[in-house]
């Protein structure tokens, strides 16, 4: 016999670790004031990229001597810029994970083809050794990995004395973790994770360590005009007071103001962190008391608290195979009842569920939708059986 629906329902469905769902109360009015139909470079377009880098460099405290830029391509876009105009100077260890750092460790090996790279992996749900990592080498990390719910628990491991620059893709950490800016060089995010923002646009974040490296050393590989920073040598600062390499949508640089404002209304980065904080925890109490399903990570201090990944380790459903079918048809079943949608885990990653829980999420909808997980692998472990 099937059990009854839960009687609650979230009231926002959406816990997509990508894009991320809109912050409370977001509408499309509110973009009313966006700089639309005219050049970003004239001077009001310019004026409205230049705010958005202000106010990210107050929510998040960066550091006054650090250049913040927006870029095209999302984090991703970010990212490959850095590893393009800079790395190679010297040797490179990669740290991975989950995806998107072995993306980063095949970029760096395969297509630059730097010779002296070293890849310290880790399978999903844990680490690498981060003792590993060698500072006299540029070093490249993700703060958290947003594909395996695993993130480095501080930066305590980073040498203040490093030789080599460190490059942190923090696109599922900024707005939600707490990021050491003294310990990082290089470090990029995109709009739409922990804010919700619309896609398409990346933060390139670079400290002093890292410009002096772009006006010092040149690759010995064609740099496409879209990764270009330099001119003559010299660091093209223009990028970074809201000249941007090409064009942006001005509409969603008006989303990402939006979404500035209300963190800033909210109280700030402490508001965002323990908003994220007690999202975790509403999920973290409930996988204690459910026999079903564990953290994909492995250690408690390195779980994430934005990118939330699940396994289910019910002993009836012992296989990879029966693990994955259940974790399908559990996504299939709440995607069809419009009580959570885009759940499942990454395609890479290994079966289970990916549950968003930053700052944008509200603790009374993950609350509404545990139920909701209880009675979909109810129903989906018996439809397993039923087939068998």
């Amino acid at each position: 016999m099937t059990a009854p629906k839960p009687a609650v329902r979230p009231h926002v469905a959406h816990f997509s670790s990508g894009p991320c769902a809109k912050r409370p109360g977001y509408s499309v009015e509110n973009l009313k004031t966006a700089f639309l139909g005219r050049s970003h470079r004239a001077k009001p377009g310019k004026a409205r990229l230049k705010l958005a880098i202000d106010e990210t460099r107050e929510v998040l405290g960066i550091p006054a001597d650090y250049l913040i830029g927006i870029v095209a391509g999302s984090d991703t876009g970010a990212f490959e810029m850095a590893m393009w105009s800079m790395l190679g100077a010297r040797g490179v260890d990669v740290l991975v994970w989950e995806s998107f750092s072995k993306d980063w460790a095949t970029d760096i090996t395969k297509q630059l083809k730097i010779q002296n790279a070293r890849i310290v992996e880790a399978p999903y749900g844990s680490l690498p050794d981060l003792s590993k990592a060698d500072f006299k080498n540029d070093v490249v990390f993700a703060w958290n990995g947003t594909t395996s719910g695993v993130r480095v628990p501080n930066a305590d491991w980073i040498a203040a004395d490093r030789e080599g620059l460190t490059f942190c893709d923090a696109t599922s950490a900024a707005f939600a973790q707490e990021l050491d800016w003294a310990k990082l060089d290089v470090v990029t995010f995109s709009w739409q994770k922990v804010l919700g923002g619309e896609a398409q646009h990346g933060i390139l974040i670079l400290s002093p360590r890292a410009v002096a490296r772009l006006e010092s050393y040149t690759p010995s590989w064609p740099m496409p005009k879209i990764f270009r920073m330099t001119k003559g040598g010299k660091l093209n600062r223009d990028i970074f007071e809201g000249s941007t390499i090409n064009t942006p949508s001005m509409l969603c640089v008006e989303d990402y103001l939006d979404a500035l404002r209300w963190a800033k209304d909210l109280g700030g980065l402490q508001a965002l962190l323990a908003r994220s904080n007690a999202n975790f925890k509403v999920i973290a109490e409930w996988v204690a008391r459910t026999p079903w399903v564990d953290f994909l990570a492995a250690d408690p201090a390195t779980r994430s608290n934005t990118s939330v990944c699940l396994k289910i380790v019910d002993p009836e459903i012992a296989t990879p195979e029966a693990q994955a079918a259940v974790a399908k048809q559990i996504v299939s079943i709440l995607d069809k009842e419009g009580v959570a949608f885009d759940i499942g885990a990454y395609r890479d990653a290994p079966a289970g569920l990916r549950i968003w829980a930053g700052a944008t999420v509200e603790h009374y909808d993950l609350e509404g939708l545990l139920p909701w997980l209880d009675w979909a692998f109810a129903a989906a472990k018996a439809g397993l059986a039923k087939a068998a």
